[in-house]
């Protein structure tokens, strides 16, 4: 479970950075060269390649080197764990709000009017 929990950390670390969620949707369309994926960002080369790395570090992405060109990919069904993760929280979540539902409207049934 701990190797499971580091994994987590590590994609939503990666899915923090507004930059990175926005080459993560661009990979949703499909594969990308580096290029492509810097190219709405205003800042430097190496600065979208430390971005890459985290995304690639985390399992999100992966790439592949075809002569000088490196393209990224989506990796498929990175994003599941994350959506495992928050699925079993939204499940006690809406445990805890139907209890507290509950208590309410017995609460407003034995006010007086």
């Amino acid at each position: 479970m701990i190797d499971g929990q580091v994994d987590l950390d590590r994609m939503f670390h990666a899915l923090s950075d507004r930059s990175r969620r926005g080459m993560i949707d661009r990979l949703g369309r499909g594969p990308a060269s580096v290029t492509e994926l810097a190219a709405p960002l205003s800042v430097a080369l190496p600065t979208v390649l430390k971005h890459l790395q985290v995304l690639e570090s985390s399992g999100l992405v992966f790439s592949e080197k075809s002569g000088r060109v490196r393209t990224y990919h989506l990796q498929q069904d990175a994003l599941a764990a994350v959506e495992r993760w928050v699925e079993q929280r939204k499940t006690r979540w809406n445990a805890t709000f139907d209890r507290l539902d509950q208590y309410l409207a017995e609460e407003t049934e034995t006010l007086p009017e």
